[in-house]
């Protein structure tokens, strides 16, 4: 039993390693952005303002994002 609910313990601990959420972002523009093996959120936030010049909600902004791992849902 104990082996089983160790086991049962890595496997979801293995499962939600990988996935992040922002979801203490200070401003409500950063809200609902998730990301696998994505760069920091903050630097490819700053990049891709830099890099497009566009507002958060431009096609352009998130084709930049999604490039570096994140997607907002």
């Amino acid at each position: 039993m104990k082996r089983l609910l160790i086991l049962a313990a890595l496997s979801a601990s293995l499962m939600t390693s990988a996935c992040v959420t922002v979801i203490d972002a200070s401003d409500d523009a950063d809200m609902a952005w998730h990301g696998e093996n994505a760069q920091p959120f903050d630097a490819a936030r700053d990049a891709c303002r830099a890099s497009t010049g566009r507002g958060l909600r431009s096609d352009a902004f998130r084709a930049c994002m999604a490039n570096k791992g994140w997607t907002r849902s």
